[in-house]
């Protein structure tokens, strides 16, 4: 019999997770926080844990690095049958975001769910459960 380990909601690539290593070593505990604002707020924005407040609108994807990763609920409902990929890229990140200055910024690339994947994290933790 095999087991289904339920899927990342949230994953991160290797150069993703070295440049928050290398923030959370500069500013200590980091979270992260996707909305479905426009400009700055379509990208993944990360903040030193304690400085975001995280709303009861707000859901739990995961964690990356070491960090929570939170979006918001409407942009939950819209991405659920995704899993999001976090990657780097050259570039300017957000205003209020830790990866500005660094000549890198966070980007977001996702990836659909299998039928069996949706099927499994229907399964295991319905959304509500999810929510922070």
């Amino acid at each position: 019999m095999t087991t289904t380990v339920k899927p990342a909601r949230v994953a991160a690539t290797p150069a993703a997770l070295d440049l928050i290593a290398r923030l959370r070593g500069k500013h200590g505990a980091v979270l992260f926080h996707q909305s479905g604002g426009c400009c700055d707020g379509s990208a993944p924005m990360c903040y030193p844990q304690g400085e975001f407040l995280v709303g009861d609108g707000d859901v739990l994807l995961g964690e990356i690095g070491g960090a929570p990763f939170y979006i918001g609920a409407a942009q939950f409902d819209y991405w659920k049958h995704t899993q999001l990929v976090i990657d780097v890229v050259p570039g300017q990140g957000g205003m209020f975001s830790l990866d500005n200055g660094t000549g890198l910024r966070f980007l977001t690339r996702s990836r659909l769910f299998s039928d069996a994947e949706l099927a499994h994290l229907a399964a295991a933790a319905p959304a509500a459960d999810e929510r922070a």
